[in-house]
């Protein structure tokens, strides 16, 4: 049937958000128009009765477990409603579900895991489907585990369910739920499952959180088994990722371009065309969570529901503001919040800075201009088919600003700086490595943003050339560099050009120290300090200081916004933070190099160089 009744929580949950009676996103606002506009068409229908059969399941048979909600009846929100309505509700001409594909992503805490096993238990025992196959799919074992408990915990809470239904395995170590009557049965399984040679022939697939597996190869290997099944279905339950590079990401892009009907939609700019794009994009169901554009989750509290359909029900306002609150009191956990509670795709999996953190200090500024001062220079020199990075910072001036200080906040004087970076690749193999790692080097070249000398290894004679430039330009004060490559690549063409500069070791990791120099001891001396050498956990925290306070300018580069956009942490137990290569999503040699340059600029007489282990009372011996 085409037409609503009073009955179709389906329907009105879409005429309540496109009239502003619910608050959602861009992509709910567009999976709800989508909604009305099919009700109109002829290939499809949407029947309610189906729909509210498997609401009615949901609301009759299952029951919730653990805190607040123990023991009580599933009842269905009205964003619930839509997606269980929607995925059971609408037919195709031959009287099979339309959706074979469901991808929903929303904010932590909002029930999708519970949700989804409510699925499954429903396509178990109510879907008509003998010998039907669910299984819930995770990146790991225990992962997949986590789905799979929630539906155990149902038909432990359930007296019609418990009594119709066989566990395997013990209490609290379940691998298995039957259903005799039909042969059926629901299993957890993960990505070990692609080892096996088996042939699983899923009628129900759900597959958790998406963003957190490696790749899609346990969703390939479950939806060959549809080709055995009538009407199956994929569903896919989300947070927000990072990276996009993943099956995540490209099927979140999916599900956004099904919604708006509209095969150019993306995040911020998906604007509704509701076409029908192709059969497979007609056969997707998408819910995806997100913010406006111009939203701001920090400071907005309105926006939180478009992330947190459930706001109010399963996670509250205060929770989320406590949330809010860690990300600006700690920035280093800004980029988990965003993605975690306020659907936001991070650039990296813990990602080391923000949009909102960089995007004000990026300038656009001529370097000529401070031509004749003292200049601070970090090298970051890279592997053969790598980026090698020069970062250079010059002192423009000094701020007052509230910094912590022996337990108290304490108005101070910091140092302010204007950064660039320059930065040299292979050209002959400059092509090749874009594809490889996903980034435009050509464009980049071809604006004047990254240099390409010919060779198919770095050059580093055209660093030493420009380093020579620079001593020419500015008075360098010291070049803060890494170990690798220096001594046996990059020491001899200084050599060969007659540099004689003030070198200065600045090991790349978080568990060593260069040795000061004298220039670092008569600063820290002058400042009441113990001289240190420079360390990365140093330069990190003095460049986040520097973003974080409006201290720094930073000419603006796509290879260094890519870089920093892209960076990611690693700690040690004292709270000491360095820029890991092994755990980033790109190249950050960039970034590397402009936090080698800050370190050495602060280590001369500014900045926040104290380190984390004498603030915390931890000294090295």
């Amino acid at each position: 049937m085409n037409s609503s009744t009073s009955d179709d929580r389906v329907t009105a949950y879409a005429k309540a958000v496109l009239g502003g009676l619910i608050v959602a996103g861009p992509h709910v606002r567009n999976a709800c128009q989508r909604h009305l506009d099919d009700l109109k068409r002829s290939d499809v229908h949407f029947d309610v009765d189906a729909a509210n059969r498997a609401l009615r399941f949901f609301e009759t048979k299952l029951f919730l477990s653990e805190g607040q909600f123990e023991g009580r009846p599933f009842r269905a929100t009205p964003a619930q409603a839509f997606i269980i309505g929607s995925i059971f509700g609408w037919k195709r001409k031959d009287g099979t579900r339309r959706f074979r594909r469901a991808y929903i992503e929303q904010g932590k805490g909002n029930g999708k895991s519970p949700l989804a096993g409510g699925i499954g238990l429903y396509g178990l025992m109510a879907d008509g489907e003998p010998g039907a196959e669910i299984y819930s799919a995770g990146a790991t074992k225990e992962q997949a585990g986590i789905l799979f408990r929630d539906a155990v915990k149902m038909v432990d809470k359930s007296p019609d369910l418990d009594k119709r239904l066989k566990r395997s395995g013990g209490p609290g170590r379940e691998f298995n739920i039957a259903y005799l009557a039909k042969g059926s049965f629901f299993r957890p399984v993960s990505r070990e499952t692609k080892k096996t040679g088996s042939g699983p022939r899923p009628h129900f697939a759900l597959v958790d959180e998406l963003h957190e597996h490696a790749d899609g190869g346990i969703i390939e290997i479950l939806e060959r088994g549809f080709k055995f099944r009538r009407q199956p279905l994929l569903l896919m339950i989300t947070n927000s990722g990072s990276d996009r590079n993943s099956v995540c990401w490209a099927e979140h892009e999916h599900a956004v371009r099904a919604a708006a009907g509209n095969i150019d939609a993306k995040d911020g700019d998906a604007h509704y065309l509701g076409d029908v794009l192709d059969a497979n994009t007609d056969a997707t169901f998408s819910y995806v969570c997100a913010l406006d554009p111009d939203d701001d989750p920090l400071s907005d509290p309105a926006c939180w529901i478009k992330a947190n359909p459930l706001m109010g029900v399963t996670i509250t306002e205060e929770y989320l503001a406590g949330v809010v609150a860690q990300a600006k009191a700690m920035p280093s956990k800004m980029n988990g919040i965003l993605r975690l509670h306020f659907c936001q795709w991070t650039d990296a999996e813990t990602a080391w800075m923000t949009r909102e953190a960089l995007e004000p200090a990026i300038a656009d500024f001529d370097p000529a201009e401070h031509h004749g001062k003292r200049i601070w220079i970090g090298l970051d020199l890279s592997q053969n088919r790598d980026i090698t990075a020069l970062g250079a910072v010059v002192q423009t001036g000094e701020i007052e600003v509230e910094a912590e200080r022996s337990g108290e906040i304490q108005k101070v004087r910091k140092p302010t700086y204007d950064a660039w970076i320059e930065a040299w690749t292979p050209g002959d193999t400059l092509d090749a490595r874009a594809l490889e790692d996903k980034l435009p080097y050509r464009q980049w070249v071809e604006a004047g943003f990254l240099n390409a000398p010919r060779g198919q290894s770095i050059r580093y004679d055209h660093v030493a050339q420009a380093l020579a430039e620079y001593a020419h330009d500015y008075e360098i004060v010291c070049v803060a560099y890494d170990r690798y490559a220096f001594k046996r690549g990059f020491e001899p063409e200084c050599e060969t050009l007659g540099l004689t500069l003030d070198f200065v070791e600045h090991p790349q990791g978080g568990t060593k120290k260069g040795k000061p120099t004298e220039g670092m001891i008569e600063a820290a001396k002058e400042a009441g300090q113990e001289a240190e050498g420079l360390w990365m956990p140093a330069s990190v925290r003095e460049i986040e200081d520097a973003l974080l306070e409006g201290r720094i300018r930073v000419r603006r580069n796509p290879v260094l916004i890519s870089a920093m956009m892209s960076a990611v942490t690693d700690n040690d137990r004292w709270g000491n933070r360095w820029l890991s290569k092994d755990l980033a999503v790109n190249k950050i040699d960039a970034a590397v190099a402009l936090a080698m340059a800050i370190g050495a600029a602060a280590s001369y007489g500014g900045g926040s160089s104290t380190s984390v282990y004498e603030e915390r009372g931890f000294f090295f011996v």
